[in-house]
């Protein structure tokens, strides 16, 4: 029982991990173009679209396996009909 625990732990982990890791390497290629380039306004976009994609993946990836309620299906009901 407890080594299941301890798989679902693992995968939650490199799932956050592989979801994270694009960020990151978006991140390193702003400070490498920072440094080949000095150029503030790309280093600038390629930094803040890193942050703002971790940020995104941090919220989101521990609701990928949630699964909100759903509405109710009427049976008589088609497209086509209306």
């Amino acid at each position: 029982m407890r080594r299941f625990a301890l798989v679902d732990r693992y995968d939650g982990y490199m799932t956050l991990v592989k979801y994270l890791s694009i960020p990151a390497v978006i991140v390193a290629i702003g400070a490498i173009y920072w440094f080949l380039s000095y150029e503030a306004a790309g280093t600038a976009m390629l930094v803040i679209f890193g942050v703002a994609m971790a940020l995104m993946g941090w919220v989101l990836v521990p609701t990928f396996g949630d699964v909100g309620p759903t509405a109710p299906v009427d049976p008589e009901w088609h497209e086509r009909d209306s």
